[in-house]
């Protein structure tokens, strides 16, 4: 259930909802780490940190970096990527006050006996662009005609519970789709390879990959299905007590994050340029191809950047809460603030 990044971002997603809650316990322990309003020199030091390797999902962050957006807004950035621990615990112990996370990491950690300290404050992709990807040959083009074929899984509640309720919405049989492991390191390797039949991708890189690999296959979105998925993935969060000390450093970030995205969305070539001098070993064929997708979802239907949509947002706590996939049940308003996104 992955957000595959470019050099394979399949290890993130497949610990789903076991990582934020698995990490909560250090959200009490580690005070804020590197980042108050004072700072080396005249900048204030923000540890930004990825939720795995550099990817078109992080494009505007790079853009603001290379174009000096945060230097603009008085900022020196450092962006980080989450070794031992995911980027939530490193966001909730204070080794890094904002970063990449997602609604449904957040719903996770929320529902836990210990809570990390983190928000939402702006969406990166304003819909969820997830789904199902197979072989074209197969003809699996909707939700039940996954029954017979081999599904890869990480083993999650979250992950099996939508399978089971988009196979069955569509009047299918949940009980014959075969459950096999996530083992391979990308879709289209994984497909070609026989190891699976389906699996959980994303548009920006599992079907670009296929586009560029003029690999043929089928997809189908899961918000097509009901629009209950159409949560914010991924997100950019934020440490709740950093923001409570320093709210306009907040703003001021995501006034250069925004400006990031804005020239991303005009601009898909030279931004994907920019990301490809910040990470050079990325294949540029492919974070061309990503680029180009991506340049139409970053802000999509909204009004403008990073904005997150209150219904949405409780509409897919709601439906985690009625089917019993959290710990403890959500308070479906929580996780998200719009309190530093400036219009």
């Amino acid at each position: 259930m992955s957000n595959k990044g470019m050099l394979s971002r399949s290890l993130s997603r497949r610990k789903f909802v076991a990582g934020a809650a698995g990490a909560a316990a250090l959200a009490g322990t580690a005070a804020l780490a590197g980042c108050s309003d004072a700072a080396a020199g005249d900048a204030t030091h923000i540890t930004f940190c990825l939720d795995y390797t550099p990817n078109t999902n992080h494009t505007g962050i790079y853009v603001a970096q290379q174009s000096g957006y945060f230097t603009d807004e008085g900022l020196e950035v450092e962006i980080v990527q989450p070794a031992e621990d995911t980027a939530e615990a490193m966001i909730g112990s204070g080794q890094a006050q904002m970063g990449v996370s997602y609604q449904d990491y957040i719903a996770n950690s929320l529902a836990s006996d210990n809570p990390l300290p983190i928000q939402a404050v702006a969406a990166v992709i304003q819909h969820n662009t997830s789904g199902i990807m197979s072989r074209a040959e197969d003809g699996i083009t909707r939700p039940r005609d996954m029954e017979g074929f081999r599904y890869a899984t990480w083993d999650m509640p979250v992950e099996q519970a939508t399978i089971k309720y988009v196979v069955e919405k569509d009047g299918g049989d949940y009980s014959r789709v075969q459950l096999v492991p996530s083992t391979a390191q990308d879709e289209v390797s994984g497909l070609r390879a026989d190891m699976f039949d389906t699996v959980w991708a994303y548009e920006a890189w599992g079907v670009q990959n296929a586009v560029v690999q003029d690999y043929p296959c089928n997809y189908f979105s899961f918000i097509s299905i009901d629009d209950v998925f159409d949560y914010y993935t991924p997100v950019i969060a934020a440490n709740n007590d950093f923001c409570a000390e320093n709210p306009e450093v907040v703003k001021a970030f995501l006034r250069a994050v925004k400006k990031g995205y804005e020239f991303a969305i005009s601009n898909p070539d030279d931004a994907a340029q920019q990301l490809l001098d910040a990470v050079p070993e990325l294949d540029e064929a492919l974070v061309r191809q990503s680029q180009q997708y991506l340049t139409g979802q970053y802000q999509a239907d909204a009004a403008s950047w990073g904005v997150i949509d209150a219904e949405r947002w409780s509409r897919f706590y709601q439906w985690l809460n009625d089917n019993n996939l959290v710990e403890n049940q959500l308070d479906v308003n929580a996780g998200w603030s719009m309190d530093y996104l400036e219009a």
